[in-house]
């Protein structure tokens, strides 16, 4: 389903997905107070009014088809801790499992999970079946630390076959614009030697995508669509690096079982 101002992930015919935008195409979206969160951002902890973040976030629920409530979110902290979607709960985690079987158990169940980002990786991944899926949070910290393959796992564990998953990246900044120190990406690469990377201007850098991908393959996962945006050189999205304070965009996923 095409939606104005979203873009489409690749997720197989059992489960939809969408990173997005600042809402360029979209039908009017709610005016912000602060110009630096103008546009569609979906995040309350930035400092941006809480009636828009509020509003962004009906109007992205209304355009996907659920009501109020039927998107859960994390408290993202960089970590490897993973939990699983409740609505009306906002657990500190960087990947959300959205189980269809308990929506059937309980008919109040989110049907929606989403991770928040302006720089760092969002994923998106779907069991073959459409009965599991889940939105991850993947950082620099949070990939060196594990988080794709935690969430990988417990799929595995709630029944899912590696081989039959699908996996969507979405907009994040890309190894070409991500420099850091020549220390860390020396220490990321002695964990994770896929995401070393060189800037376009011939510095240190970090390719979380390339190493996000790394660690899906190595999961068992082959069915990948990368990421083909770099928030820092695409306007259409928010960026950290680029404009500091700032809003987030999402992927989210849904079960449609």
């Amino acid at each position: 389903m095409r939606i104005p101002g979203l873009i489409e992930a690749d997720l197989g015919p059992r489960v939809r997905g969408y990173f997005t935008t600042r809402g360029a195409g979209a039908p009017v979206l709610p005016a912000p107070i602060d110009a630096r969160y103008a546009g569609l951002n979906l995040a309350t902890h930035v400092e941006d009014d809480p009636a828009h973040v509020a509003a962004c976030r009906a109007w992205l629920e209304g355009a996907v088809g659920l009501g109020g409530g039927g998107i859960a979110w994390m408290n993202q902290v960089h970590s490897d801790i993973v939990a699983h979607a409740r609505r009306g709960s906002t657990p500190t985690a960087d990947a959300l499992i959205l189980d269809a079987r308990a929506q059937e158990a309980r008919p109040r169940s989110p049907r929606g999970a989403g991770v928040l980002v302006a720089d760092c990786v969002p994923l998106l991944l779907a069991s073959a079946d459409g009965g599991l899926a889940a939105a991850v949070h993947a950082g620099r910290r949070g990939l060196l630390g594990g988080i794709v393959p935690r969430a990988v796992e417990e799929m595995v564990r709630l029944g899912a076959d590696p081989s039959g998953i699908s996996a969507a990246i979405g907009p994040s900044i890309c190894g070409r614009c991500y420099e850091v120190p020549a220390t860390m990406r020396d220490e990321a690469a002695t964990i994770e030697p896929a995401c070393a990377a060189t800037t376009s201007w011939g510095t240190p850098g970090l390719d979380v995508a390339a190493g996000v991908i790394a660690q899906l393959q190595r999961s068992g996962v082959t069915r990948i669509a990368p990421g083909q945006w770099c928030t820092f050189e695409d306007e259409r999205f928010f960026s950290y690096r680029r404009e500091g304070a700032t809003g987030r965009l999402a992927g989210i996923v849904l079960t449609t079982i």
